[in-house]
């Protein structure tokens, strides 16, 4: 039976042959997945040069270890895997190498006594990602994403830019549901105070 068109055949039926040696259907997996790869990569990393690097690297490590993908998760969630292990793999070397300065504040957020928040900002809706409310914002929004550490920044990502679900974004980063948890409140709670001074005016000015 002859094997249909790469952009028709299911994902199954070019992993099956792309691991009994069809570089065409790796080609095709490829030619599938890149844009997805390149767009996840450049939000985690943003940088370009370092997401096409990820990029590259994604595709290597995939052509490495397609004969260990067993298919128990998605072939799009192994993929999310590699690449966030590429990206944070990078930011570890950067941080050993001196390049880049660790940021502390979600490690070691204000609090007072109670162990609330000290610096109580305004209320608005729980993801910053469902507050788009124009070009200023989101520049301010993505702003504030390049501040988080990649291991909270893969987490907003995952959870409220690709809504991932929270057990397969603790399967993508390899940590538990709680973990994952706990980074996403983390996220949310900087991004929530980077935002707070447009959010504040942006309310009083339509009051």
């Amino acid at each position: 039976m002859k094997r249909q068109a790469g952009s028709l055949a299911s994902d199954e039926e070019l992993i099956r042959e792309a691991k009994s040696g069809d570089k065409s259907a790796f080609t095709s997996l490829v030619k599938r997945y890149e844009e997805t790869v390149f767009r996840f990569s450049l939000k985690l990393c943003r940088d370009k040069d370092r997401a096409e690097e990820a990029l590259q690297d994604t595709f290597i490590n995939v052509y490495r270890k397609l004969g260990s993908f067993d298919g128990k998760a998605k072939f799009s969630t192994w993929l999310y895997t590699i690449v966030a292990n590429n990206c944070l793999m990078k930011r570890r070397k950067r941080k050993l190498q001196g390049l880049e300065e660790p940021l502390e504040l979600l490690d070691n957020p204000a609090t007072s006594g109670d162990g609330k928040f000290a610096h109580q900002v305004i209320r608005w809706e729980d993801s910053p990602a469902d507050i788009l409310l124009g070009k200023e914002l989101r520049r301010l929004l993505d702003d504030a994403i390049m501040k988080l550490p990649e291991i909270y920044r893969a987490v907003f990502i995952l959870r409220d830019v690709e809504e991932k679900s929270n057990e397969e974004t603790a399967k993508v980063l390899n940590i538990s549901q709680e973990a994952a948890k706990s980074r996403l409140r983390r996220a949310r709670a900087f991004l929530r105070e980077q935002l707070d001074p447009y959010m504040t005016s942006h309310v009083k000015g339509h009051a």
